[in-house]
């Protein structure tokens, strides 16, 4: 979905800090609404999910993780075609398991949506790291 690659995706950048945050900047485009104006659920709930989840790793971007439970709480619209920030912040790191929470923020700092994720590594009959470049992951410098 956030991949640069896929013509359909979001094209969102995400940035570190390079400890326990990633941010990102974005305006989501008008053919990602719902209602005229109003980012879709889904589309709100896959920002979340990438910001989130990427926060395992930081420091290190070939540690790769999926999201058992993501949980939303959409608390008011969030707009297309206006820029919005998203923010990922590790809660705890277990190894094979991890917490984070992300938010979907107005440049004001009202906060429109929020999720807390549990991460956990693939098991190794979906994919491994070895498997990267067919999944088409890849870091970009700026």
């Amino acid at each position: 979905m956030c991949g640069v690659e896929n013509h359909a995706g979001l094209h969102v950048k995400f940035y570190d800090d390079g400890k326990e945050k990633v941010f990102v900047e974005h305006i989501i485009a008008d053919h990602h609404q719902g209602y005229p104006g109003v980012a879709h659920g889904g589309i709100v709930a896959a920002i979340l999910d990438e910001v989130g989840g990427r926060v395992v790793m930081i420091n290190d971007p070939m540690r790769l993780f999926m999201t058992m439970k993501l949980e939303v709480k959409y608390r008011a619209a969030v707009p297309v075609g206006k820029p919005i920030k998203a923010i990922g912040w590790l809660i705890k790191d277990k190894g094979k398991l991890a917490t984070a929470h992300a938010e979907i923020r107005l440049p004001d700092d009202t906060i429109l949506a929020e999720a807390e994720l549990l991460l956990t590594e693939p098991p190794d009959t979906v994919f491994t790291i070895s498997d990267a470049d067919q999944l088409g992951w890849k870091v970009y410098e700026d």
